[in-house]
């Protein structure tokens, strides 16, 4: 640690970084970034299981904490040898005494951090201009920032408005709307002004904080190199995915009837649409290059790149196992047949506790389509490839290189092996004609006692409103095909050890 606060980048491993929010969109992407930097990574969690099934959990500290605890003194631990803490956190729903309960964190964890000598904290907070008149929401986010600076060490608060990525919920809300509305009926903030910043380059900043001891004591504005409008995103979006839309601006929505408008269309609670809403009747723009100053090797993209981004990791197959909730570590705790939407994609997972070891689970698996076929309704793929054949697709009649052995770029009948990890996972993404993508995807997670959870898991991406019509229109007979086949693959598995044990 140098003496002005930031961290040494000449360093093999550069020090201990604190990450409070990290089962959250933006803190759950920091860990890795931090991690492949160099840092080490404690995270506070309130509830640890949060965090199982994430591909870094193995290789940060993980601590248990509440930072809305009256007493701060509860968070030392936390805050032992730490160099940096990156505070993440905020109420993403409105409701009564919302704003409280966020200065309430914000005031417990400068406490905390100054008693314990922290050097530093980094703070994401929204943008807009402190003496416009902000929604309740935008304003507690800066009087968060403020609470810091009050309380704790020295600060560094970004300042950040609309996040372009997979998975953000304001860029979500506009993903959702685009896609499933050929035709849409807004309010009036479709003509606000707003600069809209690439997931990849919030990261970027925040990474970057600890190596620029400037940053201290600072309120940056960041964002990309584009000003638009809500509705130019909107259009921005739908030019990017190739669909026909239209915006019709009416006088007569309000906040409230447009949170409960997005409550009906999109997987987005009014809860947590009203107060997006309300905060998009605020300009916001940057007011200053104090972030070109202070990084001035970060360029930000704009915002046709940030959405090409975005839409690259459901077009080159990116489905993160880490999208769904914790890992089942007993029956008790299992929910069998979930059905979600996530990252724009439509997601219907099964899970299913097996009487096997994972490799004889992952053996059923893999060794599904070819001449063997599918365990459930191979009349009904059948099909299905022959439909597929009638309208210039791939159809049923490749096969498979190999019964048994699989590897990246193989074919099954109207699928291609995306990704297969030997003894747990095995990725496929189809290739039949749909109107979007889509993945099945089978993984052998290990239980107690020597048994396997089977988890099945269909992702479909649909494009437009033609892409939802398909999923919400056949899934009755997805639901009976994979419900099947789940039941067979464990019942294969199952029968396989039975055949095994008889043998020893």
């Amino acid at each position: 640690m140098k003496a002005d606060g930031s961290v040494r980048g000449d360093e093999r491993t550069k020090g201990l970084v604190l990450v409070t929010g990290a089962s959250g969109y933006i803190g759950g992407r920091l860990v890795p970034r931090l991690l492949q930097s160099g840092y080490r990574v404690r995270c506070l969690v309130r509830d640890p299981q949060r965090l199982r099934g994430r591909a870094w959990a193995g290789s940060v500290e993980i601590v248990r904490g509440d930072v809305t605890a009256i007493e701060e003194d509860s968070l030392g631990a936390a805050f032992e040898g730490v160099q940096a803490a990156y505070y993440l956190v905020h109420s993403m729903m409105g409701g009564e005494g919302y704003r409280e309960r966020d200065l309430l964190a914000a005031r417990s964890f400068a406490r905390g951090a100054r008693r314990a000598g922290v050097p530093r904290l980094i703070y994401l907070g929204g943008l807009g201009d402190p003496a416009a008149e902000l929604s309740p929401h935008l304003r507690s986010r800066q009087e968060t920032g403020d609470e810091l600076r009050r309380e704790g060490p020295p600060v560094t608060e970004f300042r950040a408005a609309v996040v372009v990525g997979a998975g953000s919920v304001s860029f979500e809300m506009i993903r959702y709307l685009t896609e499933r509305l050929p035709v849409m009926v807004c309010p009036r903030w479709v003509y606000t002004r707003v600069q809209p910043i690439a997931a990849d380059d919030v990261l970027s900043y925040l990474v970057a904080a600890l190596e620029q001891p400037a940053s201290a004591s600072q309120v940056i504005e960041i964002g990309g190199s584009d000003i638009l409008t809500y509705g130019q995103m909107m259009m921005g979006y739908a030019q990017a995915r190739g669909l026909s839309r239209r915006l019709i601006a009416v006088p007569v929505l309000t906040p409230r009837l447009s949170s409960y408008w997005v409550h009906f269309v999109t997987p987005i609670p009014s809860t947590i649409a009203g107060p997006l809403i309300e905060g998009l009747r605020s300009e916001v723009v940057m007011h200053g290059d104090l972030a070109a100053q202070l990084f001035p090797n970060i360029l930000p993209v704009g915002y046709q790149e940030a959405v090409r981004r975005a839409l690259g990791s459901l077009n080159a197959g990116a489905v993160e196992t880490s999208w769904s909730d914790s890992l089942a570590s007993s029956e008790g705790d299992l929910v069998p047949v979930t059905l979600t939407a996530e990252a724009g994609m439509m997601v219907e997972r099964r899970q299913q506790p097996v009487n096997a070891s994972t490799g004889e689970v992952f053996a059923a698996f893999a060794s599904l389509g070819g001449k063997r076929g599918w365990p459930y309704a191979e009349g009904l793929w059948r099909v299905r490839g022959a439909m597929d054949r009638m309208v210039g697709g791939v159809g049923m009649r490749r096969g498979r290189r190999d019964p048994h052995d699989l590897r990246p770029g193989d074919a099954i009948d109207f699928w291609r092996v995306e990704d297969v990890q030997p003894g747990s996972l095995l990725r496929l993404r189809a290739e039949m004609k749909v109107p979007g993508n889509a993945w099945l995807q089978f993984e052998a997670r290990p239980l107690e006692d020597a048994r396997t959870l089977l988890v099945q898991t269909a992702f479909f991406a649909p494009k437009g409103l033609g892409g939802l019509a398909y999923w919400y229109g056949l899934y009755p007979v997805h639901r009976a095909i994979f419900s099947g086949m789940v039941r067979r693959l464990a019942e294969q598995a199952e029968e396989g050890s039975r055949r095994r044990a008889g043998k020893r």
